[in-house]
Order: structure tokens, then sequence, then C-alpha cells
């Protein structure tokens, strides 16, 4: 592990305090985890206090069924190399979806100055209505990328100056990278020649999953 780390670990720990829920280093990358309500606090500091002028990305995350391996809770199909149907909410019962730090805002930033990066995560209190504070005003790169992290999972932002969608159409249901989100939507769209207009409709596609490909050793090969 290299000592420039640990020293940054050090630094940001004695700057940040109690803001500071876990911090850990892996593959000599540095990871903060800081309490949402001291977030933007925290986040001004290691931009004024230890140089972290750049913001390079936000992003938001879903651990919604975080570990799940999801064929080994299915059974492939018994010929083929088809595509599989399932109905999963028929299959194994509704997912819970309100389960605590299902969401993260993760924060990329350098010092361009000291040549140090850290990885920043925020996990918002509330699952049903997760938010964060704002960062706009401490880096105004934030803005698309708070707009973008709202628009595809739901994370709401305090404080910011214009948060509406930025990738989906205006009359967008749901937040399309939550992993509760059905891979057909919930609506498909289609121009209607006789209203003059594109149209908004219920799915009519099944909701259909590749199927992996399965090797049996009780087939003799052929020739």
């Amino acid at each position: 592990m290299k000592q420039s780390v640990l020293d940054l670990q050090a630094t940001i720990q004695e700057t940040l305090g109690d803001a500071i829920v876990v911090s850990e280093i892996k593959f000599d990358e540095l990871t903060v985890e800081l309490a949402p309500e001291q977030s933007l606090s925290a986040l001004t500091k290691l931009k004024e206090n230890l140089g972290f002028d750049q913001l390079i990305d936000v992003c938001g995350v879903d651990y919604l069924a975080f570990g799940d391996v999801t064929w080994e809770t299915r059974k492939a199909a018994n010929s083929g190399f088809s595509r599989g149907v399932f109905d999963f909410a028929e299959e194994e019962g509704e997912v819970d979806t309100n389960i605590p730090r299902r969401f993260a805002v993760v924060y990329q930033l350098l010092s361009v100055e000291n040549n140090r990066r850290v990885r920043v995560k925020v996990y918002p209190q509330d699952t049903q209505m997760p938010m964060v504070d704002s960062v706009v005003s401490v880096w105004n790169c934030a803005d698309w990328f708070e707009r973008e992290a709202f628009d595809l999972f739901g994370i709401l932002f305090n404080g910011h100056p214009d948060l509406r969608r930025i990738l989906t159409d205006y009359g967008f249901v749901g937040h399309p990278l939550r992993k509760d989100f059905p891979l057909t939507g919930h609506v498909e769209m289609r121009y209607d020649a006789e209203k003059g207009r594109v149209v908004y409709e219920p799915v009519t596609i099944e909701n259909r999953v590749n199927v992996p490909r399965v090797i049996r050793n009780d087939v003799e090969p052929k020739g």
C-alpha cells in the first residue's frame, strides 16, 4: 500500500473529523463515506482546505439486490439457446425496495496541484425519497451530473438551481437505472398518423432476459 495514500487518508480524517462515516483503501484507492447531513460542508473543505479543485464525476448507485447472482436462482431453458421469459414478481415475490442504504451518490475528486484523488460516497437517509445536498455551489460542473443522477436514479439534490430531467423525455415515467425498473419500461411511444403526433401507450412486449448456454454432459457428441 502506497504511503502517499495512507498520508492522504490521515489528512482527510483530521480535516473532516466526525463527518466521516468510514474510510477505506482498496487497490491503493481511497474511498471516504460521509454523513449525509454533513456532506456539503465536508466536500467544501475537501476543495478549499485540501485542494480538490476538480470534480471529475458525480453518479448514482442503486444497491438493490446487490450481490445476488441471477442464474443461481433460476433454471435455464430445457432446450436450445433461446431467450427465456420470466415473471419475476410471480416467481420470487415482490422485491422489497425499502431497504436501508439502497442508494448512494459517488463523487470522484482530483487535486491537480497535488496529483491526488479521492472517491467520496454519500448514502441518502430516506430510501423512498433519496436526497442529498447539491454541490453546484462548490463545483459548477456538478449541475448536469446531478441532473443525470436525478433523471436515471430519482435522487434529489437539495439546493440545485434547475433540477429536471436531462436524458429522458419530458413525460418519461420512472427512473430507468433503478434496479426495480422494468426492462421494457412502463410505456411505449409511436407516431400516430391520424392524430399527427407522437402518442404513448402501455407496453405490449414481454419482459425477456438472456438465458445462458447450458452444457449437458449426458449427450454424446455426433460424428
